[in-house]
């Protein structure tokens, strides 16, 4: 008990106390794997469901074999765990000096002098090479396609410097997934996958929006750039049109994989799920708006059951 309060002295002010992070990694793991954010899984889910929904979507238009359907969804699970750890590093490598600025994140690993940026090189090249292994695992044209993602993950830290339209960035990067699973599962692209990756991105330009209203203050001060600071006030307004292209985009996908009926009816369920977020959202409360971003885990859950009880109906 002792060891943990001592480490959660250290600990920046985002990190999750209770979890198994702190409760039971090894001291030498310790901040590696905080600053992997194996402490906050949402982050993992949210770049894991766009690869679900495609696989999913996918093994329907083709009547795949579960089994392979299911490998296919293992090795989507563990290489999204990996790279957004991966991707976490090279987040926090672009932003240590930044992030000692602001009280959130200044007690992160890397702005708090726990791990060096060559150990946190390193640990990124160990990441990577874990994560090349789970690539190789998958067809050719899936392997280029994780290739090229590299260049959205390695470009989206330093969006925050020049544009207010960082989320969008992310959205680009976080949804990569949509196209992968679709081909790891036929060999190629097709128009309900690329339709899946276009609705996700309103879905981050969304949920990271809200995210970004914890930390408005200390951005404008240090002088980087969100949505939340551009949108301000008018946010609830943006998230009605976010959300509600998500929604219709994701319809018109489903139409193109002619997916059954209880699709649609997932899809009433999200747009509840939608209005609720922006009728509950207090942009000014940080609890209140990590509370909704963390919920959108809901809405990746409603889609996937959405997409295999629209298989069989």
């Amino acid at each position: 008990m002792a060891k943990n309060k001592n480490r959660l002295n250290d600990a920046p002010k985002d990190t999750v106390e209770q979890g198994w992070v702190n409760r039971l990694s090894p001291d030498f793991a310790w901040p590696y794997l905080q600053l992997m954010r194996a402490d906050r899984p949402i982050g993992t889910w949210l770049l894991l469901w766009p690869g679900l929904w495609s696989l999913a979507l996918a093994s329907h238009v083709i009547n795949a074999n579960w089994q392979v359907s299911l490998k296919f969804m293992a090795l989507f699970t563990f290489g999204a765990f990996i790279m957004r750890g991966a991707g976490c590093v090279v987040n926090d490598l672009a932003d240590r000096k930044y992030d000692a600025l602001v009280a959130r994140t200044k007690g992160r690993p890397l702005p708090s002098g726990r791990v060096s940026v060559l150990q946190a090189l390193m640990f990124l090249a160990c990441l990577c090479l874990i994560g090349l292994v789970i690539l190789l695992q998958l067809n050719s044209y899936t392997i280029w396609l994780g290739i090229a993602s590299l260049l959205l993950v390695v470009t989206y830290p330093f969006m925050k410097r020049f544009t207010y339209w960082p989320q969008l960035m992310l959205g680009l990067t976080f949804n990569w997934g949509a196209l992968m699973g679709w081909s790891a599962v036929t060999g190629g692209l097709a128009w309900p996958a690329i339709l899946l990756y276009a609705g996700g991105i309103f879905w981050t330009l969304g949920y990271d929006t809200i995210y970004a209203h914890q930390d408005k203050e200390d951005d404008a001060l240090i002088g980087v750039k969100s949505t939340a600071l551009k949108l301000g006030k008018n946010t609830p307004k943006w998230l009605f049109f976010f959300y509600g292209t998500m929604l219709i985009i994701f319809s018109i996908a489903g139409f193109a994989a002619s997916i059954g009926p209880l699709f649609y009816l997932s899809l009433l369920v999200m747009a509840g799920h939608c209005l609720w977020q922006i009728k509950s959202l207090k942009m000014n409360e940080s609890d209140n708006c990590l509370m909704l971003f963390k919920s959108n885990n809901h809405l990746g859950i409603i889609l996937f059951f959405g997409i295999l009880a629209g298989h069989f109906s």
